[in-house]
Parts: structure tokens; sequence; C-alpha cells
């Protein structure tokens, strides 16, 4: 129905202009090598323009294979380049006004702070657009398996923002697990030098002159109000978790993807952390609970898969800590990235496989001593510029169920349990850090070992851990199917 929907509002267009202006159909060699007739174009319209909404809008936009209609942002100072670029697109600030009205465009791109992933992308659904969605795909569990849901429902074309799942870096390392290169995988070891902004900290007090042109309140959306401080906005926002995820959720859509897509993972069943202190005087840790931590440590469980008939353990570290060299691998040889500020080492009965981020630079060592590379080692080789972001236009055009979409990598089917897995890994962080009051001092009782109902989205074993699975919303905001 969405499909027919599209092509009807495409041929109406084409044949109008037709039939007003009395013009024959030209073939479209006469008219240049590469034109693309506007009818064959999916209008875009963009939520979030700024950093790396800015690049999306480019990828999708891709030197004019799309058209983009229209542009929002809730801070058109840092919308002030995308204006530019496409001056003819209609301009919000609130992306509820664009859908309600706006009609000419088929899809979106979500490019906001993480808190407002889930309002908008249902939204969007909701207005039968299809959508693209920047990693991690929600703020909390909750919402992921609401979104997921929400995509077979309305019927959507939908991808998530993690690129690297449609390189050919991952492709390699399925193509080579496949095989049998290193037999069953026990343990995978992911890390990253992320956070790069400020974490750890005391929450500000000063209140600051809000800047021109920003609309705090939609920028607050639905999470808890606070005044604006520009450790919130526009980029330090991650590192608080009103509004984002830390290190986990920047980073472990790129990192985690490779090994959960190679062992076709699927709910954890059990999750602890540990997390790095900060200290200011001696013998009391700093303590501030609405800041995500400098560093952390978790590990997730997960029961055995079709692919891999063995439980495994994936092991996350972040703030700059980073697994030590197994073994099997050469002293002078990186792991994962160059420089190794991010990467995976998969631990096998056979050998271990080993990539950078985004899947790129993948390697397989041995115990045999062979060391396989891919035929191609040039840093082109992994990651397809417009690739992820193209092969969702494609998809968008077919429509929901065509060949295209269900060839997507990381469509809601797929990126919405891999964000719930990731974001598993904040519960149990935000559950490591509570305490109680006592006599004398603090009793920390979230500290263990914590087991996961995937299907129901419960802790089993420490009620107070439910918390974090979703979050309240300020009044005025909802996420209803």
């Amino acid at each position: 129905m969405k499909k027919s929907s599209k092509l009807s509002r495409r041929t109406f267009i084409k044949s109008t202009a037709l039939t007003t202006f009395g013009i024959s159909i030209v073939p479209r060699h006469v008219l240049g090598k590469g034109y693309i007739p506007p009818s064959d174009k999916l209008n875009v319209a963009v939520i979030g323009a700024g950093g790396k909404g800015y690049t999306d809008m480019l990828h999708t936009w891709n030197n004019n294979t799309s058209n983009i209609t229209a542009i929002c942002d809730v801070d058109w100072n840092q919308a002030e380049a995308a204006f530019k670029k496409f001056p003819n697109a209609k301009k919000y600030k609130d992306y509820r006004k664009l859908l309600e009205n706006q009609k000419d465009f088929d899809a979106v791109t979500i490019s906001t702070p993480d808190h407002t992933h889930a309002v908008i992308t249902l939204a969007a659904m909701q207005n039968n657009k299809d959508v693209y969605v920047q990693k991690p795909l929600t703020h909390n569990i909750y919402e992921a398996r609401v979104l997921t849901q929400a995509a077979n429902k309305y019927k959507i074309v939908t991808q998530m923002g993690n690129q690297g799942a449609s390189g050919d870096g991952v492709k390699t390392m399925i193509n080579w697990f496949n095989k049998g290169l290193i037999g069953n995988v026990s343990k995978v070891h992911i890390w990253t030098n992320r956070p790069v902004w400020p974490q750890g900290i005391k929450t500000p007090t000063e209140q600051p002159k809000l800047i021109d042109n920003l609309d705090w309140d939609t920028w607050i959306g639905p999470a808890s109000w606070v005044d604006y401080h520009p450790l919130y906005h526009p980029f330090k926002w991650r590192g608080w978790w009103n509004f984002g995820t830390g290190a986990l959720g920047d980073m472990g859509c790129h990192l985690v993807d490779p090994p959960y897509r190679v062992l076709g993972l699927g709910y954890p069943t059990e999750v602890e952390s540990s997390v790095g202190a900060i200290f200011t005087k001696d013998w009391t840790p700093d303590y501030y609970p609405e800041s995500c931590p400098p560093s952390s440590r978790t590990q997730l469980k997960f029961e055995a898969t079709e692919k891999n008939p063995i439980p495994v353990k994936v092991e996350w570290t972040d703030g700059g800590l980073r697994p030590f060299h197994p073994d099997l691998i050469p002293a002078d040889h990186p792991i994962g990235d160059e420089d190794s500020a991010n990467g995976v080492i998969m631990i096998g009965e056979k050998g271990i496989m080993t990539c950078g981020t985004y899947g790129m630079n993948p390697k397989v060592y041995l115990n045999s001593g062979e060391i396989i590379l891919p035929e191609e080692t040039t840093k082109e080789f992994n990651l397809p510029e417009n690739g992820h972001h193209q092969l969702w236009v494609d998809a968008c055009k077919d429509g929901f169920g065509s060949k295209k979409h269900k060839s997507l990598t990381s469509s809601f089917d797929f990126a919405g349990p891999l964000t719930e897995s990731i974001l598993m890994g904040n519960l149990a962080i935000r559950s490591y850090n509570l305490r109680e009051q006592t006599k004398n001092g603090y009793n920390y009782p979230g500290r263990k070992k914590l087991l996961w109902d995937g299907n129901n989205m419960k802790i089993t074993n420490f009620e107070a851990a439910n918390q974090f699975v979703k979050r309240e919303y300020r009044d005025g905001w909802s996420l209803n199917l």
C-alpha cells in the first residue's frame, strides 16, 4: 500500500506536468549522462542538521540523487551550513510542525541527541515516513523495543546509522567465520577510547543566558527539565544520562555490531559492570550519578546460537582501557584500529579474529601461526562512502518488504535487539552506582551480576535495576504505538 501511494504521487506529478505544458516524453539519454528525473528521486526531510546530521544529510542527498525538501533543527546556529547548502528547503525548529504542516517528502533522517530519537522516529513512522536514525537507535531498552515493533506495524523502511554494517569488513568477517576459520567463539573483547567529552563531573548549577535561535524546550523534549548550559549543548550531552548514553551508546553500535552479527546473537541473559572512580578528596569517591562515568567495564553473556553453538561472553571496556595482546597476535601488531584506540577481538577454538572501528581492517590469527588478511588492504576496502545511506534510499524507493528492504543491514529488526543489548550495559553501569545510606557510610546493592529476561525486558534478581529499562517522560510527551 505504501509503495503504491508513493508511485501514484510521482506518476501524478509527472502526468500533470506533461498535460499542462504539452511536453513530449524525452528519452533519458537526451537529458545527459547521469540525469535522474525528479520523479525518480526520494524526497527527504532532515531532522537534526548540525554535526553528524549534516553529513547524514549530504550522504542521503548524494550529489542530487535525492531531494532535501525540509530541514528541522532546534538550533538554527548549528543548522546554518545546512540552510546555506539547501536554500530552497523549508526550515523548522519543531519536528512536530514539520510533520503536521509539510507533506511533500517520503522519508526522514533523524540525527538528534539520543534522548529524542524515539519520540521523533515514532512520530515520523506514524506519519508514514521511512526513517534513517543515528546510532544508538534509542536512549533506553524499552524505546528500542517499541520502535522495532512500530516498524513492522506501520510497514516502514528503516535503517540505523552504524554505517560499518554495510561495509566490506563485516562481510569479510562473516565469510571467514562461516568457513569455520576460527571455530566456535567463547570470548569477545571490545574497547574504545571514548569518552572524549567530559564525564564523571558535577552537574552545573549556574544559569548562563540562553543562546539566540535555540528552542530549548523542544531540545529537552521528553527528558527531565534542566536549564540551558553549554555542558549539555551542542555536543557534551553525550556524557549525561538525562540526554546521552555515554561511551557505550556512542561507539557500541559500531564495535559490538561485528561480533553480534557474525555470531548471530540475540538478547543477553546476564550482565555485570564495574565503574572507574574519581577521588578529589581522600578515601571518598566523587559521586555524580547524573553524569556517565569516566571509564567502565561490562560483561554480557549470550546463550548459544545456531551460528555459534556455545555460550559467549562479550567484555566491553571504555575510557581508554583495552585488553592486552593475546599470544597469537605478534607483539608489534596493532590490535583493532592502527592506534589501538578502538577494536574487537573474537577468541575462537582455532584462532582469533580482530577488526577496528566499523569492522575495518579485519584479520585472522590461526593457532597454526598463519595470519589471514583481506585480499585488499586499502582503507577504502571496508567502508563505502555513501553505501549505508544509499542502500536505505534505494530500499525506500522499492518499499517495505521489497528485496532491497530485506537486504538492509541495520533495519530495526536487527538494530533494535542490537541496541537493547548495548544499552543493557548502561543499565548495569547505573545499577552499579546505586547507593543506600548506612550508619557507617554507603551500601551499593547493585554491584552484582544481573540476570536478564529479554522477552519481558526485566532484571529478575535486582528490582531496582528495572528503573533503567525505560524512563518517565516529561509532561506532554509520550511514546504510544
